[in-house]
């Protein structure tokens, strides 16, 4: 399965990121498909580019990005929005057994 994900460069303390397109068991310094943005967090703001027609064919392809940069490509609008966790809240009580 292909992933977009962040590949880290930089010095020890100074992260700097790419986000790239590799497959999903590789490990995360390992060889990318294709590099298609960046992710500086000790900028401020911290700057993210990307190239966003590169990473819609990505996703057409079928191509699942993280959760780092998925929060990313929502603010970008190149996906519309995250599921995240029930959609149904669990609001019933347990009742505890006596030994």
């Amino acid at each position: 399965m292909l992933k977009i994900r962040l590949k880290r460069t930089g010095k020890k303390g100074q992260p700097h990121y790419r986000i790239v397109v590799m497959e999903s068991h590789r490990s995360r310094d390992s060889k990318s498909i294709e590099e298609i943005g960046y992710y500086n967090p000790r900028n401020e703001p911290p700057t993210f580019e990307i190239d966003k027609e590169k990473a819609s064919q990505w996703l057409k392809k079928g191509a699942q990005p993280t959760d780092t940069v998925a929060q990313y490509l929502v603010k970008l609008g190149l996906i519309k929005s995250l599921k995240r966790g029930s959609t149904k809240p669990n609001t019933t009580k347990k009742e505890k057994e006596e030994k």
